[in-house]
């Protein structure tokens, strides 16, 4: 039989104008000008004065990181004069800015800074076609499955509802008792059972236990946010404020295909960490009173002997001597704002890793900057190795302690989870964030001066990246 022909000529495009591709345009020469208004303040407030101005506030930061390293990394005199200096300085430069006239001009000037990079982020932000349609919701599930902590969250489960809403859904409800019971467990239990979805209302360490059941069998796998922090449903773009929201995703969802990470054996749907941080997660009171622990503990994981020191490597690249190694699944994007510490896509591909080396006050006044020598890096890879001077390594597993046997393997599984979530979800945020690549993408987006249909993939910076995009293995 002969094929059906293709008519003669390019395919037709759907879509109205490119309204939002100008939009784009604009909101990049925007951020332009902000950024270029923030560094005109200053020197049309006070000349050439405006360069030392603008040092005063960076030495008033560094001053300012060194005390915070005191504070974190000694006891007694030492930690007392760190506090003192970590408030003290910006304080006073605040003070000497305001004596000299130069306090207005520093506030608008930081304001114009954020306009920018709020502006920059809208730029670059990759934007739904106008001509696409609303995806198709997923097939409900027969016996979705429920796991309940109401704990978490200081009680969310019962705040909410949660537990009379999923029932109304037509989910099986499991409440986790004050026991030792093993969430993973009672997910494998469920699937014996004949459960086609597993969903968690808990906090990301109890999400990560059933999501590792939901990977093995590959089963769908709702998030819904009754813990503390839920950052997996935040990059998700799930609304943490409604709970019970997200269980519109048993009748009314749409699903996705993320990545996992693994450590080892284990899962993590956020991230891995390993040295101080896991130390401090790993003491007996650190649940009961967070912040007293790690001030008592962290001295002697900094500073003190004997030092628990880790070194990794990824690809070409190694680490020895750190303090502490963070393995995320899917890089982080550290940027100024309310979401300056989230990730920006969930579907690279790719691990990120934040290492730390810091011994002293010099490299944690450097470490302010983020240059070399600050003590701290940042990369991604595809698999990221461990290891240790002992046997063993203390691991904290998206908030949970955990002990692993060295070196340690993280390595990343590309659409490892199904994830369902609400038709009427936020989309996840953009992929990139305020970084020295992302001012070079806007300057190139307001020089553009043509006007394609919106429904082009053309029309974006970001056309042809589809989920195999990455940031620059090094920032």
């Amino acid at each position: 039989m002969k094929p059906p022909t293709r008519p003669a000529g390019p395919a037709p495009r759907a879509g109205p104008p490119a309204a939002g591709v100008r939009t784009a345009v604009w909101t990049a020469r925007a951020s332009l000008l902000a950024l270029l208004g923030c560094v005109l303040v200053p020197l049309v407030t006070a000349g050439l004065r405006g360069v030392l101005w603008l040092l005063l506030g960076v030495a008033g930061l560094a001053l300012a990181s060194a005390g915070i390293w005191w504070t974190l990394a000694h006891t007694g005199i030492l930690r007392a004069v760190g506090a003192v200096l970590a408030v003290a300085a910006p304080l006073t430069v605040l003070g000497l800015y305001a004596a000299h006239g130069m306090l207005g001009p520093a506030v608008a000037s930081a304001a114009l800074l954020l306009v920018a990079v709020a502006a920059a982020r809208g730029a670059l932000t990759p934007r739904p076609s106008s001509a696409g349609t609303a995806p198709a919701p997923a097939e409900a599930p027969r016996c979705p499955w429920v796991l309940m902590n109401p704990r978490s969250g200081g009680g969310k489960v019962g705040r909410f509802g949660l537990v009379d809403r999923a029932l109304a859904a037509g989910a099986s409800v499991t409440l986790l008792d004050a026991g030792r019971q093993d969430a993973a467990d009672l997910a494998r239990r469920a699937v014996a059972e004949g459960a086609d979805l597993l969903a968690v209302a808990g906090g990301d360490g109890t999400q990560a236990l059933v999501a590792q059941v939901a990977h093995e069998h590959d089963l769908p796998f709702v998030v819904i946010p009754a813990g503390t922090r839920n950052h997996f449903a935040l990059d998700l773009g799930i609304d943490r404020s409604d709970p019970a929201a997200a269980l519109d995703a048993l009748t009314d969802g749409v699903e996705r295909r993320v990545d996992l990470g693994f450590a080892g054996r284990r899962i993590f749907v956020n991230n891995a960490s390993f040295g101080s941080y896991a130390a401090v997660v790993g003491d007996s009171a650190y649940r009961d009173a967070k912040v007293r622990t790690a001030l008592r503990d962290l001295p002697a994981l900094l500073t003190g002997a004997p030092l628990l020191r880790l070194s990794m490597r990824a690809g070409d690249r190694h680490a020895e001597g750190l303090q502490a190694v963070l393995v995320s699944n899917n890089p982080y994007q550290y940027a100024v704002g309310p979401r300056g510490g989230h990730r920006g896509s969930l579907d690279t591909g790719l691990l990120g890793a934040l290492y730390v080396h810091v011994d002293n006050t010099a490299q944690a006044a450097r470490a302010v900057g983020g240059g070399h020598g600050s003590g701290v890096g940042r990369l991604t890879a595809p698999e990221v190795v461990v290891d240790a001077d002992t046997a063993t390594v203390p691991a904290g597993i998206d908030g949970e302690h955990v002990v692993l046997p060295a070196p340690v393997t993280c390595r990343i599984v590309p659409g490892g989870l199904r994830v369902r979530v609400p038709r009427r979800c936020a989309p996840p945020p953009g992929r990139h964030g305020a970084d020295w690549p992302g001012v070079l993408r806007l300057a190139g987006l307001a020089h553009r001066r043509d006007t394609r249909r919106a429904g082009d993939p053309a029309d974006h910076p970001d056309a042809g990246a589809g989920p195999s995009r990455t940031p620059d293995p090094e920032t």
